[in-house]
């Protein structure tokens, strides 16, 4: 893997020339930012194949797992449907003591902003946050990670095609292109990655007071309940951890399953792992690669504790870890200590769901928490006594598709979300505006305040 250095220098004129641009006020057109859109989402139709194919060479994904990146023309088409009236002033009431007059809420683009991208969806995860940063009307700095360098140079090829750098421009490189670019001052930083960068990140926009957005991760925990459909929650729990090789920010990274249920659903998930990787999982034409002999190293370290009920079998030549299923853990082991990012499943019981959220509750929290249940009380209970960015019920991974919902963490797990409105929100400025007129202009707020102070407590809600 080779990567590009780019001069500091370099990086600042390429900052200053973005300024520069942003103050001649063509982002804040609409007109401007349905174009940008509109072409953004032709080049993604058009370079269909090229990204499913960098894909593949980044992370062995199959086709059709490499058309997830791809699918980022839904929320592009949902953004350009919505444009104009997540634009749109926001009109707020007034309260009796202020009229009369008018207030809302005016949204306005920050500037010029910067997105760090992940490898392990590298395409998707640069282009989502782009969207929001074009249609708030914004310059952009896009970082993809040097760790999908296929997807890296696809990605450069694609905004250079159809952006003036002076208003989206993307900068390949390693860790050094990302200190210099944290060294700049920008007004706003969205970042996708692991909690340990995610710190680098905000102690470096912590020097200029840039607000971040910070997608981090975390250990999303899988509560099974007895009341399920047995084998649709076994398709849907594998599907949703071994997608891509298990190396998903939401994939579910452990099952808490109640011990009533663990033997039949340990065998309804061996089935479906076979049902869908075949007897070999190497020759299986469906299972992503580990990205690096640095993250496989890492993942089969974790084999050490625990029965592995299935799979365990691996190969570093190919950056191949079978799917995979552990029990035998306790909370303490390696496994449980850190986001797995990869293709093992470890299992884990409770006797009362009172135990579960106890158990779910002592950790950090989880970027989703998982429920499979039928019993409305038990959903209810999981919804109010859990926190994390999100939760979902009775299926996996889907929740991150529906636009108009946030997506983001909590805690460890995150700062900030985005994704269709939250987008728009994340990288504008709402700008709180009052407007009065001349013609009604009482007395009760001048000096002198001799005789005034029991009208101006009444004004406030004293009586």
């Amino acid at each position: 893997m080779t990567t590009t250095l780019v001069a500091p220098s370099a990086i600042a004129d390429l900052l200053q020339q973005q300024r520069e641009f942003f103050a001649t006020g063509v982002t804040r057109e609409d007109e401007f930012r349905l174009t940008q859109l509109k072409n953004l989402r032709q080049a993604v139709v058009r370079h269909q194949d090229e990204i499913v194919e960098a894909a593949r060479i980044d992370l062995g994904r199959p086709a059709f797992e490499g058309y997830f990146e791809v699918g980022v023309i839904s929320e592009l088409d949902h953004a350009i449907k919505h444009l104009r009236a997540w634009m749109r002033p926001r009109k707020v009431s007034l309260p009796l003591n202020q009229k009369p007059g008018s207030a809302w809420v005016q949204p306005e683009p920050l500037g010029v902003v910067l997105v760090i991208g992940p490898w392990n969806y590298p395409f998707q995860l640069i282009i989502s946050p782009l969207i929001g940063a074009i249609a708030a009307g914004n310059c952009a700095i896009l970082k993809p990670s040097e760790y999908a360098p296929a997807t890296s140079q696809m990605l450069a090829k694609l905004v250079a095609e159809i952006f003036d750098p002076a208003h989206v421009a993307l900068v390949e490189g390693g860790v050094e292109t990302a200190q210099a670019l944290l060294a700049e001052r920008f007004d706003h930083i969205l970042f996708t990655g692991g909690e340990r960068v995610g710190k680098v990140v905000m102690q470096a926009a912590a020097q200029h007071l840039t607000p971040v957005t910070l997608e981090l991760g975390g250990k999303s925990p899988c509560i099974v309940t007895p009341d399920i459909d047995l084998a649709v929650t076994a398709r849907r729990i594998v599907w949703g951890k071994f997608l891509n090789a298990g190396q998903t920010c939401i994939a579910p990274d452990y099952l808490l399953v109640h011990e009533s249920i663990k033997p039949a659903l340990v065998d309804a998930l061996k089935q479906r792992i076979q049902a869908c990787y075949g007897d070999n999982p190497a020759q299986s034409p469906d299972l992503s690669r580990i990205v690096n002999e640095a993250q496989f190293d890492r993942l089969v370290g974790l084999l050490d504790r625990g029965n592995v009920l299935i799979g365990g079998d691996h190969s570093r030549p190919d950056r191949f870890i079978a799917p995979t299923l552990i029990d035998g853990l306790t909370w303490d082991d390696p496994i449980m200590q850190e986001e797995i990012f990869g293709p093992l499943l470890p299992i884990l019981t409770y006797r009362t769901l009172d135990e579960a959220i106890a158990a779910i509750n002592q950790r950090p929290k989880p970027l989703t928490t998982y429920l499979f249940a039928k019993d409305k009380a038990t959903q209810d209970k999981v919804l109010h006594q859990t926190t994390s960015g999100s939760l979902c019920i009775n299926d996996v991974i889907l929740q991150v598709a529906v636009w108009d919902l946030p997506f983001g963490g909590v805690g460890n797990s995150g700062i900030g979300h985005y994704h269709g409105p939250h987008s728009f929100n994340t990288f504008s400025h709402l700008k709180g505006v009052l407007k009065k007129p001349f013609w009604m202009d009482l007395n009760w707020r001048y000096p002198p305040y001799e005789g005034k102070i029991q009208l101006f407590k009444r004004f406030i809600g004293l009586s």
